[in-house]
């Protein structure tokens, strides 16, 4: 017979189960987030409408000699919708400039939030010449900035600057920059959550936090995702003058901006407080869907709340973008990629229009959708006060619908301030509260496994032990 193990022998076997059904259960845990957050993102970046590859898409609008000329860089691979669409109607609301898009190859390119953009022209036609060199780079925070795949963007990115361009990375496109060399040596800003990685990533940077936009030379940074609003701003005021400024930035009502305004801001850091971004990230099942439907001439930063406020940022819905037709056209003359308002409604809960006022601002083609569908067009933009920014609205309602937990987390990391808003609604998002519960109670029962497995056995074997040693029956 084999010796029975020792006391010691058998309390560190027990520990190495223990610590074997611990590791499971976080290994179970961490899989359902990660397998989570890989859904969430796959719905926010969502691949092109079926069929868009074959269409014949409208020409770019020709890019006149006599402006000041903006090019906002997007990625085919992803990009963050207002950091493209916020600084683009910045710049496109000046009469002396003229803006357009930009991207290695003008195909159908996703946005957060479940929206395409088809871009204007390619990094060639600048390149070789064909178009002007743009006075103005808005580089946008995109998918993969440090990739190989967005290795030919960051070369233009830096001849642009070679060639006299002014640069203004927006939120983390400030990462894109890095990675390209332009920040070395330079003062720079980014998201507030990312700059402690980018410390460590790119330490020839001197990061700076707590400020919606830094300035060095002719590269301009800017805090997260709505301080691209600022930014641009500012550099309007720098190529068209404060009057210009002043008249865009009021219409524009991005709360506490003034042209003499300071830079100072909130150094924002994790608190428990933000935890709904996370579950909502990470567990995105049995979520609503809204059908986010525009209309030709939306203005570009409505449109943009839209998209972050219930998918891009606060992760509460999943989002369809629909139109009348293929596309729709910006106020200034940017091309969204819709699906069609035909056949059903995807499983849309709720139909969302943002930027119209009133129902006659709707269309036919809209409307008759909605209504085959069973679904009432909501307005948020009809309960926009005088003054307000284009964020205000989506998030009382984004509050009313989901919770204001996630209306103040989605704010805080898109950096808008959030002390002006009227929030009704839940406290809490229950739903993907109840979710990590139950993926808890699933990876505890996925660690205490093996400690159950182990006791069957045990018990078995003393069950086979017990029947060999009784005597046999005469």
């Amino acid at each position: 017979m084999s010796p029975e193990p020792s006391k010691g022998h058998r309390a560190l076997r027990r520990i190495g189960w223990v610590l074997l059904g611990a590791a499971l259960a976080a290994a179970s845990f961490a899989g359902i987030a990660l397998a989570g957050v890989s859904a969430s993102m796959a719905d926010s970046f969502a691949a092109a409408p079926r069929g868009s590859d074959a269409r014949v898409w409208p020409a770019a609008r020709p890019v006149p000699d006599d402006r000041i000329t903006v090019a906002v860089a997007v990625s085919n691979q992803g990009s963050v919708a207002t950091d493209v669409l916020a600084p683009y109607q910045v710049f496109a609301e000046s009469r002396r400039m003229f803006v357009y898009t930009v991207a290695a190859e003008r195909r159908v390119s996703p946005l957060s939030g479940g929206a395409h953009l088809l871009p204007d022209h390619t990094l060639t036609e600048v390149a070789d010449g064909t178009l002007p060199e743009p006075d103005v780079v808005v580089v946008p925070a995109v998918t993969d900035p440090a990739g190989a795949g967005e290795e030919r963007l960051r070369r233009w990115i830096v001849e642009r600057h070679r060639e006299g361009a002014r640069i203004l990375g927006v939120c983390a496109g400030s990462e894109l920059l890095a990675a390209s060399g332009l920040l070395d040596d330079r003062d720079a800003t980014s998201f507030w959550s990312n700059i402690g990685s980018l410390e460590g990533d790119y330490p020839k940077v001197d990061w700076k936090r707590g400020q919606r936009y830094v300035e060095d030379g002719r590269v301009t940074t800017t805090a997260g995702v709505t301080s691209g609003t600022v930014g641009a701003l500012r550099l309007v005021e720098e190529l068209a003058g404060e009057t210009e400024a002043t008249r865009i930035g009021t219409g524009l009502s991005y709360p506490g901006w003034t042209p003499d305004g300071p830079t100072e801001i909130p150094a924002n850091h994790l608190t428990l407080g933000d935890l709904p971004y996370a579950l909502n990230a990470a567990f995105p099942w049995l979520r609503p869907t809204t059908a986010i439907g525009l209309v030709d001439g939306v203005e570009e930063i409505d449109a943009a709340a839209a998209f972050e406020g219930y998918g891009g940022v606060s992760f509460a819905d999943r989002t369809l973008v629909i139109g009348a037709g293929d596309t729709v056209t910006t106020r200034h003359g940017l091309v969204l990629v819709t699906r069609p308002a035909k056949g059903g409604a995807h499983g849309a809960d709720r139909f969302v229009v943002p930027g119209v006022r009133n129902a006659s601002g709707l269309g036919g083609t809209l409307g008759a959708w909605a209504r085959r569908n069973g679904l009432a067009a909501e307005l948020p933009g009809g309960g926009r006060r005088s003054g307000e920014f284009g964020f205000d609205p989506v998030l009382r309602d984004l509050a009313e619908h989901s919770d204001r937990r996630t209306a103040l987390t989605t704010a805080k990391f898109s950096e808008y301030p959030s002390a002006q808003l009227e929030l009704t609604g839940a406290s809490w998002p229950w739903r993907s509260t109840l979710l990590a519960a139950a993926a808890v109670m699933v990876s505890v029962g996925v660690g205490l496994a093996p400690s159950a497995i182990r006791h069957m056995v045990r018990r078995r074997r003393a069950c086979a032990h017990s029947a060999a040693s009784e005597p046999a029956p005469f």
